[in-house]
This record gives structure tokens, sequence and C-alpha cells, in this order.
């Protein structure tokens, strides 16, 4: 989106605070403010000014101000590897020697240790999981040996009984 300043220079509108100030810089370089009123003007360094218009002096101009994003660490999976793991994980844990069909973000990195021969941890995992528009499920841990039919007559039977009574005394 183009804007125009008061002074009737047009530009790109910045992506954030920061790179707004990087443009006024620019701006006021170019109207002929020396470096020392401009980081006084706008409260930085008078480094800081240096770098800036240095920046836009050899990449071009104001674009060369721009927010780049840093592009981090590739990825040890490929696009193809993590377009797969949805299809994998289409034919359940237990296909994969899990107990119960619920996908977890330690059985889901154990998939991709066993497919791909890459380690994630469980946060990392958690995201490639998100990435893939999956979400993920909490196992209930509960005792194999539970009795449903033992918990069931107590909540109805025991329970009421031992189940502490309002005192007479305290009502009236």
């Amino acid at each position: 989106m183009k804007i125009v300043t008061m002074f009737g220079m047009e530009h790109d509108k910045p992506n954030d605070w920061r790179e707004a100030r990087r443009f006024r810089v620019f701006d006021l370089s170019q109207m002929g403010w020396t470096g020392t009123a401009i980081a006084e003007a706008l409260g930085v360094s008078e480094s800081a000014v240096s770098t800036w218009l240095k920046r836009a002096r050899d990449g071009g101009g104001k674009q060369a101000l721009r927010t780049v994003k840093a592009s981090g660490r590739p990825s040890d999976l490929s696009p193809e590897q993590l377009a797969q793991l949805p299809q994998a994980l289409e034919n359940g844990a237990e296909h994969f020697g899990f107990r119960g069909q619920v996908w977890t973000r330690r059985r889901v990195g154990a998939v991709i240790r066993r497919l791909f021969g890459v380690s994630y941890s469980d946060s990392h995992v958690g995201r490639l999981i998100a990435k893939i528009k999956w979400s993920l499920q909490k196992p209930i841990d509960r005792a194999t040996q539970r009795d449903e039919a033992a918990i069931k007559r107590w909540v109805e039977e025991d329970w009421p009984r031992i189940k502490k009574k309002p005192n007479r005394r305290t009502e009236r």
C-alpha cells in the first residue's frame, strides 16, 4: 500500500514502528537534516542513524530499510517429508506399535524418528503438528485394574451415605 507523507513524498507503508522510524530517518536525511539532528529528534544514537543511512545508500534506497525476517535454521525434515507425515499418522497410533489410538507429541516424535531419522523435542513436534493442521489428544491416565462397576456402586450407594450432612443446630 502506498502512502503520501505530508511533504508529498510517496512510499510504502511500514510494517512496524521500528521500520517506520528507519523510514523517517531516511526522509529527514533526504530533506537535508544532519545525522546528529535526526538522532536527537528521534531519540536514537547517531551510530544507528549512520548505519541505517549507509544501508539505504548501499542497498538502493528506502526499501533497504525494510525489516528482514531471519530465516533461522533450515528444517531437518524436507517439505516432502513433512507432507508425508499426515498420511503416515492417518494409519493410527496402533499401526506404529502404540497402545490406543491417541496421538501425543512424544508419539508423533517417535514416528518422525522412525520414518525419517530426525529427532525433535516434544515442543518442536507440537509446532510441526500445528503446521500440518493436526491437533493433539491428551491420553486419559487410568489404572488398568480399574473396576467400573465398583466405582458406580460407590458413587450411587456409599458416597451419599458418608457425605457430610448439614448440621441442624447451625441452620436455625
